[in-house]
């Protein structure tokens, strides 16, 4: 539950543009306030059943993005190779100076 959790907070990081207000409302309360769905339907003046189903086609039209885009495919693997740099370099003169470039990579995304 959690790696599903933090997948869709990541896949709601990098595709929040693309979704209606309504629909980030109800991702940011449910993902990252952690509200239930019956405090959100009180919330909207709505049935538990109309917030339940807004969450649902919203996951599913993140996952359709990522399938399309791969935002946080490469993100993933930007992390990794820039992990895989630090380890490479570590100890070098210029190991320093690696990190703090790499830094600045990490900075961009």
């Amino acid at each position: 539950m959690l790696e599903k959790t933090t997948r869709l907070n990541y896949l709601f990081d990098f595709y929040q543009s693309l979704l209606t207000p309504k629909q980030k409302s109800y991702m940011s309360l449910y993902y990252l306030d952690d509200y239930s769905l019956g405090e959100i339907a009180e919330e909207y003046n709505v049935s538990r059943q109309a917030v339940y189903d807004n969450i649902k086609r919203t996951e599913a039209m993140l996952e359709q993005y990522e399938e399309k885009l791969l935002l946080f495919q490469k993100f993933l693997k930007r992390q990794e190779l820039m992990s895989k740099l630090r380890e490479h370099t570590a100890g070098t003169k210029n190991s320093m100076e690696v990190d703090a470039l790499l830094s600045e990579l990490e900075k961009l995304d």
